[in-house]
């Protein structure tokens, strides 16, 4: 059986979850997210939602502990929301945002300017003597995660000098350079 599955997940106040023809909705202090779901049996009692699936096939083993950990995030989303922060290594490399675009020099010839989802904030931290980060919250785990990797992929670090975009705190797998 499902371990993740099993355990049940109790309703802060400020959030409220409905369910209606297989979707949920989670709305909060941070915004509103919506789900759908099949095959499992979702009940809400006493401010603590469980999850049932109707028999051990692997299927509905797999979807019994996916549903359960996808309303987890729904519900840590709009209470406390997801911050993604991104750091930019290398000599030159630049972030700026104007409201929602966010302007990336990472050693090409063209500055890279990404439009985000209004979903997702941006702020980019530049210290002087430190490296710049871009640094994205929002109540959606999923879309938050998506745009990060998505900015990552610009410049992905390399494993010789660590150049590129990485997560703040990603420890690289570094190579040694070629020995004379």
């Amino acid at each position: 059986m499902s371990r993740i599955g099993k355990s049940p997940i109790t309703i802060p106040q400020g959030v409220t979850v409905d369910i209606k023809d297989g979707v949920v909705t989670v709305k909060g202090k941070l915004g509103e997210l919506t789900q759908e779901f099949s095959e499992i049996d979702i009940i809400i009692e006493d401010g603590v939602i469980t999850f049932e699936r109707p028999s051990d096939k692997k299927d509905h083993k797999a979807k019994h502990g996916l549903y359960r950990a996808l309303i987890s995030n729904m519900i840590e989303g709009v209470t406390n929301g997801f911050t993604h922060e991104l750091e930019l290594v290398g000599v030159g490399y630049r972030a700026s945002n104007q409201g929602q675009k966010l302007d990336l020099a990472v050693g090409y010839s063209h500055n890279i300017v990404l439009d985000l989802a209004p979903e997702v904030k941006v702020e980019t931290i530049s210290d002087k003597g430190k490296n710049p980060i871009v640094k994205l919250t929002s109540h959606d785990k999923q879309l938050v995660g998506q745009v990060a990797a998505k900015i990552r992929s610009f410049r992905a670090p390399e494993p010789y000098k660590g150049k590129g975009i990485k997560f703040r705190g990603e420890q690289l797998r570094r190579k040694a350079g070629k020995s004379a």
